[in-house]
């Protein structure tokens, strides 16, 4: 299921959409908004895959917006201005959807979002960092580290991304067969649980304590 919000200073092009989603199977809008704060205020609370957004509101910029966004969540334009079509796709949009559009040409578009979804959730995390959308492979991930609200990703490249999200968020986006938490702080690939010494996991030169609730998941997987 793909969990949407829409934002659009317009009630009427909120309602088309709520409409038109309303009509199209594993897509629920969950909200819509026509005031930026008030959507901010919701992603804080509650991530979501996908934003359906407009370009041209009275505060800030609908693209700024996006680009502010911490968390990993796709975005489909909705605008009367073709002229942002080049900027909207140089961030990695999904659709730009120039109203008034169809029905069938909605459909398109979330049905870009439902291939896309397919297939990053097999190899590929995706993460919005540094004012960027990273697209990580999951064999380039050495391990996870939690930070108070925020998550430092340590590659395989001795490089680190540092993105804002909860240690449960990033798990719900990695597959469940090849990433484990094991500490409070700490989520790493199964493939990396080689070497346990006095329940720590040692990973290059990373000694990651193993918690006391989830010994028995990872002695689990180590006795495979």
């Amino acid at each position: 299921m793909i969990k949407a919000i829409a934002l659009d200073d317009e009630i009427l092009a909120l309602k088309i959409i709520e409409n038109y989603a309303g009509k199209i199977e594993n897509l629920s809008l969950e909200k819509i908004f026509n005031t930026q704060s008030d959507a901010q205020k919701y992603l804080n609370k509650f991530p979501v895959d996908l934003i359906f957004l407009d370009i041209e509101m009275p505060s800030k910029n609908g693209m700024d917006f996006y680009k502010n966004i911490s968390q990993n969540t796709k975005v489909i334009f909705t605008t009367a201005y073709s002229e942002y079509a080049v900027d909207a796709f140089s961030i990695n949009a999904v659709d730009y959807l120039l109203k008034p559009f169809s029905f069938e040409r909605f459909k398109t578009a979330v049905e870009k979002v439902k291939t896309n979804a397919d297939t990053d959730e097999i190899k590929y995390l995706s993460i919005r960092a540094d004012y960027k959308l990273h697209k990580i492979n999951f064999n380039d991930i050495l391990l996870i580290e939690g930070l108070d609200d925020y998550i430092q990703i340590h590659l395989t490249d001795h490089s680190t991304i540092t993105a804002r999200s909860s240690m449960k968020n990033i798990l719900e986006k990695l597959s469940e067969k090849d990433f484990v938490r094991v500490h409070r702080s700490y989520i790493v690939p199964v493939q990396n649980i080689k070497t346990i010494v006095n329940r720590s996991i040692h990973i290059g030169e990373f000694i990651i304590p193993i918690g006391e609730t989830y010994k028995d998941l990872v002695m689990k997987i180590v006795n495979k």
